[in-house]
């Protein structure tokens, strides 16, 4: 069992970066931590993905007053997504014909929700993003969908600010992404333990799926 889980955490990270580097070369848009992240990037010399692993270990700060504890998935989330981003855009070409950048649109955030279930479903630790989140509700008393969007929108907006890249990508993302990863729960409920040991907020309701990264 703990080979398993393993195996799903380090893959379905793995997978969550790549489909984050897909999704830049289509350029259509990004999810809001994205945005922000593409929008430090332009402005500093350091690549995409150190700059999600910095941003990643600097969200991690913000667990301590909440006590929040993070697991062996949540240091990983910070080390690997990164590493895997970085791979990603050095392995693809950029994207020129408008029909191949809505299929890697889509194909990215469908290859982000396998991804996600994956890494959750190992239930080894939230990733920093996810804990902030939930850390918040936890201590505000607030419903997720609250802290959610106040979340989000306020990495979309400076993001934005900063010059990343909001399009239909970035729609297609927000209302897409919840659905598709609780159509897939099933598929791995059975195999891995990860959605039995989640607050309500995360796996019974779409609004409430996790976060990018």
């Amino acid at each position: 069992m703990l080979l398993r889980r393993l195996i799903a955490l380090y893959v379905g990270l793995w997978l969550y970066g790549f489909s984050m580097a897909v999704m830049i070369r289509a350029a259509l848009g990004l999810d809001p931590w994205d945005v922000f992240h593409q929008g430090v990037a332009d402005h500093v010399p350091l690549s995409f993905g150190t700059i999600v692993a910095i941003v990643g270990a600097t969200v991690l700060l913000a667990w301590i007053p909440l006590r929040q504890w993070p697991g062996l998935g949540t240091v990983s989330n910070v080390i690997v997504i990164g590493v895997s981003v970085d791979a990603g855009l050095w392995l693809l070409p950029e994207l020129h014909a408008l029909p191949v950048r809505i299929g890697a649109m889509a194909a990215a955030v469908l290859l982000n929700a396998v991804a996600t279930v994956l890494y959750i479903g190992a239930g080894m630790g939230p990733g920093p993003r996810d804990g902030l989140m939930t850390g918040l509700v936890r201590r505000t008393g607030k419903p997720v969908w609250l802290i959610r969007t106040g979340i989000e929108a306020t990495v979309l907006s400076v993001g934005w600010i900063l010059g990343g890249s909001v399009g239909v990508g970035t729609v297609v993302y927000a209302f897409g992404i919840g659905p598709l990863i609780q159509l897939m729960i099933p598929y791995v409920d059975r195999y891995l333990p990860g959605f039995h040991e989640q607050d309500a907020t995360v796996d019974a309701d779409p609004e409430a799926a996790p976060m990018a990264a």
